[in-house]
């Protein structure tokens, strides 16, 4: 790769091409706002499209068709990649917002599990797929095309402006949510409420499609072809040859992947801790994670900037080092603060589950299915359903619920006397939870602490910031301009499509299995430790690198 060294600057940018870079960025946010409607409402969308499945199943289930989108992203990288490099970045922008609109638009028209059946969630997956397979040519178009029209020295920061759009899409959409379930009720916002965010979702489209219209093609892609040196063949260049193909693994592993989860974790995968085993109110949390979103976006273009003095490298390592060193006490400091109630349960009376493990299984019930009767599934499921952590011990016979020094036996559900053993077992289990301070409702919103909230959210922000600001410019500046698009975005899109797209549901069969709350915060610990140690050992500084060179 040339340095900026060997060529002479790129010319300032003119006042006409900030005004097309502030569009594109524009565009995106509409788009992401799309695509992230579903993330926000994954609770509800569920008691809607999976009806018939149990609540743990449920909630799996919906977060499994929101990672849907996120599993075909890497095929839209491939596709509109293609696109992107053979024939031009602003008519690939065209189509993937048409696509990503039309597709958000159908979601608030779909009818729910109870008017067509199984045909309801089938469709809905459909759609997500859609969504997916537009965002998996929206992000690398987007960046190559900020990036091409950015000065040296300044790609860093004007590709920020890119990285805020994720989570401005994030933040205008949890501002619709929230603002539509307070002029309708939460009674009528989950009946058919939830409906407007999509609905809406057409104006943007219409907006988009305009500013999409009126941008100017990239300077770097015009002059390469008016040069005829534009690929013939993207994909077999990308990644069919072991020079590039050797980057693009570099570029997963050693970046995008540790980037994705802890992307994911400081913004969806929080929003979930919060109203899933903290229990605090879905209008609450929204607010609170919108309000930590305001504060911590300017930091993406902090160190976007800073990642223009000091490289991109340093800042990513650091972020996903930092992220995987503190995120088990953060999220401690974080139930304290949200559930106090909660957390002081939890240190003074352990809970543990005696068991035969041969009677124990795993907690996921995605097709409604499975039968979980055993005396320890039982038990597995009734705390659960309380939000309580708990050890389980290897042991004989009925299966034992150990709440401090109060001992409850559970019960095989294949007992004939199942029934009357179920309501005495219920109001036991209650009791003694309620003994031992473990809240049985809602967090008490009276003795949260929502400034600690949100300062612990706007920490989990910035560590987002740290990964996710510098990424774009550096994900740019490793490939050459003729199989940028292409190059770029498969990475990109396995990182955050599979790896970060997944997190949330892994996490929380994480948890249903092992029955801490807490160990689902391995899955982003394991990989953002995994990237920082093959980034820090492999993947080169590409601050000073000449993106203009056509190989």
């Amino acid at each position: 790769m040339a340095t900026a060294s060997a060529v002479s600057t790129a010319t300032p940018m003119t006042k006409e091409e900030k005004k097309v870079i502030f569009a594109s960025s524009l565009g995106t946010v509409f788009e992401w706002y799309d695509f992230y409607l579903y993330g926000t409402l994954a609770a509800i969308i569920g008691k809607q499209f999976f009806t018939p499945l149990d609540p743990a199943s449920r909630d799996i289930f919906s977060l499994l068709a929101f990672a849907a989108g996120f599993l075909v992203r890497p095929f839209g990288a491939l596709v509109f990649g293609r696109l992107g490099d053979m024939i031009g970045r602003k008519y690939t922008f065209l189509v993937t917002i048409l696509i990503m609109g039309m597709s958000t638009f159908l979601v608030g028209l779909l009818p729910n599990f109870d008017k067509i059946g199984w045909a309801a969630p089938i469709i809905l997956i459909g759609l997500r797929m859609l969504q997916g397979l537009a965002l998996g040519g929206e992000y690398g178009g987007a960046a190559t095309y900020v990036a091409e029209h950015a000065p040296h020295g300044k790609r860093g920061a004007f590709t920020s402006w890119i990285q805020t759009t994720a989570t401005l899409g994030l933040f205008l959409s949890i501002l619709v949510i929230v603002g539509t379930r307070t002029m309708v009720g939460e009674a009528e916002f989950a009946k058919d409420g939830w409906r407007v965010p999509f609905l809406v979702s057409v104006l943007l489209l219409g907006i988009s499609v305009w500013i999409r219209m009126s941008m100017n093609e990239s300077p770097a892609f015009q002059k390469m072809k008016a040069e005829g040196k534009t690929s013939k063949a993207p994909l077999s260049e990308s990644f069919g040859q072991w020079k590039n193909l050797k980057i693009v693994i570099l570029a997963l592993v050693g970046l995008t992947m540790g980037q994705a989860v802890v992307w994911y974790t400081g913004q969806f995968y929080a929003l979930f801790f919060l109203t899933g085993p903290l229990k605090v109110d879905g209008n609450t949390a929204n607010i609170m994670i919108a309000i930590a979103l305001a504060i911590g976006t300017p930091f993406f273009i902090l160190f976007g900037s800073l990642s223009d003095k000091i490289g991109r490298k340093p800042i990513i390592m650091a972020g996903c080092l930092i992220a995987a060193l503190t995120y088990m006490p953060l999220f401690g400091a974080l139930t304290k603060a949200a559930n106090p109630d909660l957390a002081a349960a939890q240190a003074s009376s352990k809970v543990t589950i005696t068991a035969d493990p041969a009677e124990c299984s795993f907690q996921f019930n995605p097709t409604g299915t499975a039968k979980f009767t055993s005396s320890c599934d039982v038990a597995k499921q009734a705390l659960a359903a309380g939000s309580v952590s708990y050890d389980t011990i290897p042991g004989t016979g009925t299966a034992k619920i150990q709440i401090g020094d109060k001992v409850i036996e559970a019960y095989s559900a294949k007992d004939p006397a199942a029934k009357e053993k179920e309501a005495a077992f219920k109001k036991e289990l209650a009791g003694a939870l309620k003994d031992h301070g473990y809240p049985t409702g809602k967090a008490d919103d009276a003795k949260m602490n929502k400034p600690l909230v949100i300062a612990i959210l706007v920490l989990l922000v910035i560590y987002v910031t740290m990964v996710y600001g510098p990424i774009a410019a550096m994900l740019v500046e490793l490939f050459p301009t003729r199989i940028r698009y292409t190059s770029m975005s498969l990475p990109y899109h396995i990182g955050n499509g599979w790896f970060g797209g997944l997190l949330p549901a892994t996490a929380v069969a994480i948890v249903a299995q092992t029955g801490n709350m807490y160990n689902g915060l391995w899955y982003p610990i394991i990989f953002a430790t995994i990237t920082f140690v093959v980034g820090t050992l492999f993947v080169k500084e590409t601050k000073d690198v000449n993106i203009y060179a056509a190989d």
